[in-house]
């Protein structure tokens, strides 16, 4: 089993990359989203118990899929490198699917901040992300969560044996998933 973690900054493209990757590969999407927009009729992700409910609604889809036969997952996430919290949480679900003998496969994006902006208004990603529809918030958070985090690696600073970076500002969804595909053998 392959758990294919795609990690970056928000509007840097996870989500579509991990749409296009599955279209060519055996493995689901379990896109970040997912859990925020079930979770955010009834509380904003930003509140305790949105937050208590996004992680338990995760950790439970991905014990279910760490044990399965399922062939992996794609899982993307904005991972801010200065939060010790967000470390352990990626350690923490990674070891999950190791565990269980899958391996953990680590993609990070990045894109220059003109491109962000842009995708952030995208109808695709509004589409599959109602949270994000008040794009005005939507940017603004983008702008704010860049200030206060690190939401890229420095180079160098994310070693490990499954680990691609790529900066896909001026290279297609469909690019960046047959290069993830190819990487990772998937």
């Amino acid at each position: 089993m392959k758990f294919v973690i795609i990690f970056g900054p928000q509007a840097v493209g996870k989500m579509t990359v991990g749409q296009e990757l599955e279209k060519i590969t055996d493995l689901k999407l379990f896109h970040n989203h997912m859990t925020i927009e079930l979770v955010s009729p009834y509380f904003s992700y930003g509140t305790p118990q949105g937050k208590r409910l996004v992680n338990l609604f995760r950790q439970e889809i991905f014990e279910e899929v760490a044990k399965s036969n399922l062939p992996g997952l794609i899982f993307t996430y904005v991972w801010a490198f200065d939060s010790k919290e967000d470390a352990e949480y990626i350690r923490k679900i990674s070891e999950l699917f190791t565990s269980h003998g899958g391996q953990v496969c680590y993609v990070e994006l990045e894109a220059d901040m003109p491109e962000r902006l842009k995708r952030n208004r995208s109808p695709h990603r509004l589409l599959h992300k109602a949270t994000k529809r008040n794009v005005e918030w939507s940017e603004q958070d983008l702008l704010d969560s860049m200030n206060k985090h690190q939401l890229n690696s420095v180079p160098g600073e994310f070693t490990h044996e499954h680990y691609i970076r790529i900066n896909n500002t001026h290279t297609s969804p469909e690019e960046v998933a047959e290069a993830i595909k190819k990487r990772f053998d998937l």
